[in-house]
């Protein structure tokens, strides 16, 4: 059982790290309304992978999020 936890445990970190990296390596400036966004790849997979952490993150916050570059 404790192997378990430290499992999901791990898995929860890599997750968390890897939408920090996200998060922090992918953050662009819109010129057309001056806010900043997450520019997430255009693999919607990535998208509906961190949606819920996007969720939170949006509230707290205030960080938008787009896929693919602005036109």
């Amino acid at each position: 059982m404790k192997g378990l936890f430290l499992i999901i445990a791990a898995l929860a970190v890599l997750y968390a790290g890897s939408y920090g990296w996200i998060r922090l390596t992918s953050v662009g400036r819109w010129e057309r309304d001056g806010h900043d966004y997450v520019i997430l790849p255009r693999q919607t997979v990535v998208y509906y992978f961190y949606r819920p952490l996007m969720l939170v993150d949006a509230r707290l916050t205030g960080m938008r999020f787009h896929i693919g570059p602005h036109r």
